[in-house]
């Protein structure tokens, strides 16, 4: 009769131990409500009357409230995020070139001339090898061919992580930096799936198609950068925005290359050629017709190729 008896003691023990939590977790000030930890604030609450027990969390964020984006650029006290399109990730400082001080007003002669070989001797150290001068202006060119074809800047980050890596890797030797910069580019649109043909990246590079393909295929090789093969399809928004063409006309261009990509006329084609061929025969069959050279001009290929693509198009569509 003795284990009946203390399992009995447990029990009562047990519950007598809730009810004090019970009671401890009661508010104070109505002693109806519980007290609970609010999710927002992380703070020890009542949910009855809203009294605030504990309230020691810390915020982290700033003392200042900001509605929009001015407003937070505005009171923000603290410098850019670091980025990969500079060449010291934006960490180091730089001079202003006004002559001016804290307060608007203007400074000496003296003063003058000691901020100019200030400014001076901070342009030197910020490169300090030629390392550092090969990635200042590989980086620029990146960004500056990145601005002519509106690339965004998350894929710029991707190209200047590249760049860096075919750095590290010496690949740069023997090789132009304008190359592998430009090939570095065409590669990040790639991988990120921004439709950029490399007819469309050599018309604001400074180097030759040729020269840039053979360098993207040794750095990705080199680098093991793992890239699919472009899908036509991400090339028919654009064209078709640029020849004034409905979206009947786009959804009719997607119809045919999935259609025909099913049985197999893609593989070996290039991709803005199978795009601009599509297009041309939605063009046709949704009465809102373009001419060849109109579609070659924009894609960047040639008539012949279009009319080649488009005859096997409608012949696997039985057209």
């Amino acid at each position: 009769m003795a284990r009946p008896s203390r399992q009995r003691e447990r029990e009562s023990a047990s519950t007598e131990t809730t009810d004090q939590r019970e009671r401890e977790r009661a508010c104070d000030e109505c002693s109806d409500g519980t007290l609970v930890t609010s999710e927002d604030q992380g703070e020890l609450v009542c949910d009855q009357c809203g009294l605030v027990v504990e309230g020691s969390n810390i915020d982290h964020g700033p003392e200042w409230r900001a509605f929009n984006h001015s407003e937070r650029q505005s009171k923000s006290r603290v410098g850019a995020p670091t980025t990969q399109t500079m060449h010291d990730k934006g960490l180091t400082t730089s001079i202003d070139w006004k002559n001016q001080d804290a307060y608007g007003r203007s400074i000496s002669a003296d003063k003058r001339s000691q901020m100019r070989r200030l400014r001076k001797w901070q342009e030197r150290i910020r490169t300090k090898d030629a390392g550092e001068r090969n990635l200042q202006f590989a980086l620029s060119e990146i960004d500056r061919m990145a601005s002519s074809l509106g690339i965004p800047r998350s894929v710029r980050e991707v190209a200047c992580v590249i760049y860096r890596r075919a750095l590290d890797e010496d690949l740069i030797r023997g090789r132009s930096i304008e190359g592998v910069a430009t090939s570095t580019l065409y590669a990040a649109c790639r991988m990120e799936g921004i439709p950029r043909s490399l007819e469309e990246v050599a018309a604001v590079s400074r180097v030759e198609r040729k020269e840039i393909g053979r360098t993207y295929r040794y750095v990705a090789q080199e680098l093991s950068l793992e890239m699919e093969p472009v899908d036509p399809k991400q090339y028919t928004p654009r064209f078709c925005s640029e020849l004034d063409l409905s979206e009947e006309v786009q959804a009719k261009a997607t119809e045919i290359i999935d259609t025909t990509t099913e049985k197999g006329l893609l593989s070996g084609k290039s991709p803005t050629g199978y795009a601009a061929a599509a297009i041309y025969a939605a063009s046709l069959l949704c009465n809102e017709k373009k001419t060849q050279r109109e579609i070659a001009e924009v894609a960047q290929v040639t008539e012949v190729t279009i009319r080649n693509r488009y005859q096997e198009q409608i012949e696997a569509m039985g057209i």
